[in-house]
């Protein structure tokens, strides 16, 4: 029941809670600066999660997987949000920022060999078809500065690589704790950039708590923990394949909530890109089980049936 409700309802609010974080990102940047909003935001979602997980009485890892998880958190937390929340601080959009992050299926594929997983030539057409709609969706915006565009990549970047290192060197971890340990470590290197910056002012403090309770209970524990739950149940080519839908449900998030234009090309760049979702998300028929022929009478008694065991999924 819990498998199935995860298979149903997971996916959805994955790409409705992810879509949020750009909205209320920039939101949060527009009211204070950048590392100030992220050293808040893993400051209190991190003492929650560790709360959280000390309550439940989840397993911490110790050792190597635990010097594992916090490099997989800063990849995933730390670098992703750093980059991404100073690119909105230079004025690139939120549609942007999600559009580049949508290549993300494709970095990871590129990286699955490493986890020992197998990519087929249908969900490959999938990954290139998607990077084409993102490509397609980006051009269209109206402008954004060099800087900008480059820390979308190194965000990029952080998530794809952190998700991979996750996934080969943690894929057994607690999702509470893993979660709580990736946006605890994250908080500290956030405040020393914000502490190097010397700006600690807060220019609308509503706006700056409105976006800080978004961000810390629907993204930052909402979403990773459904995140690390999928990556520990599934593999990363099954998860990555939704990161797709999320640059169309940002779009039209942030045209409805903080009035960002859609463009022409960015309706068929998204069009496209949910195209590359639908064929990366189809693998190939598994082949049929060969027959066994039926064996020639035997002495009664007990006996084994060839291939007994149940394949693993």
């Amino acid at each position: 029941m819990e498998n199935r409700l995860l298979d149903v309802a997971g996916p959805p609010a994955l790409i409705l809670m992810w879509s949020s974080a750009f909205i209320a990102g920039i939101i949060g940047v527009g009211a204070a600066p950048p590392m100030l909003v992220l050293f808040a935001r893993f400051g209190i979602a991190g003492a929650l999660l560790i709360a959280f997980a000390l309550l439940t009485r989840a397993v911490w890892p110790r050792g190597r997987m635990l010097a594992h998880t916090l490099v997989a958190g800063l990849l995933m937390q730390m670098v992703q949000f750093g980059a991404f929340y100073t690119a909105m601080h230079e004025h690139v959009t939120a549609a942007v920022i999600s559009l580049v992050q949508g290549l993300s299926p494709v970095v990871i594929a590129v990286f699955a060999g490493a986890l020992g997983e197998s990519v087929s030539a249908r969900q490959w057409l999938g990954f290139g078809v998607g990077g084409v709609g993102v490509g397609l969706a980006v051009l269209d915006q109206p402008a954004f500065s060099l800087p900008g565009l480059l820390l979308c990549v190194v965000g990029l970047l952080g998530l794809s690589l952190g998700t991979v290192y996750q996934k080969r060197f943690t894929p057994a971890i607690d999702p509470r704790t893993g979660t709580a340990l990736h946006i605890a470590v994250s908080a500290p290197f956030a405040g020393a950039m914000a502490w190097a910056g010397g700006d600690f002012s807060i220019a609308d403090p509503a706006r700056f708590a409105g976006s800080m309770v978004w961000m810390v209970l629907v993204n930052s524990i909402g979403a990773f923990l459904l995140l690390n739950t999928m990556l520990q149940r599934w593999d990363t080519t099954r998860v990555s394949r939704f990161f797709f839908a999320i640059p169309a449900v940002t779009a039209v998030m942030a045209w409805l909530a903080i009035g960002q234009p859609l463009r022409p090309l960015t309706i068929a760049g998204l069009a496209v890109g949910l195209l590359g979702l639908v064929l990366a998300s189809r693998r190939a028929a598994a082949p049929e089980p060969e027959r066994v022929p039926k064996p020639g009478p035997v002495a009664a008694g007990p006996h084994l049936a060839v291939g007994s065991q149940p394949q693993r999924v």
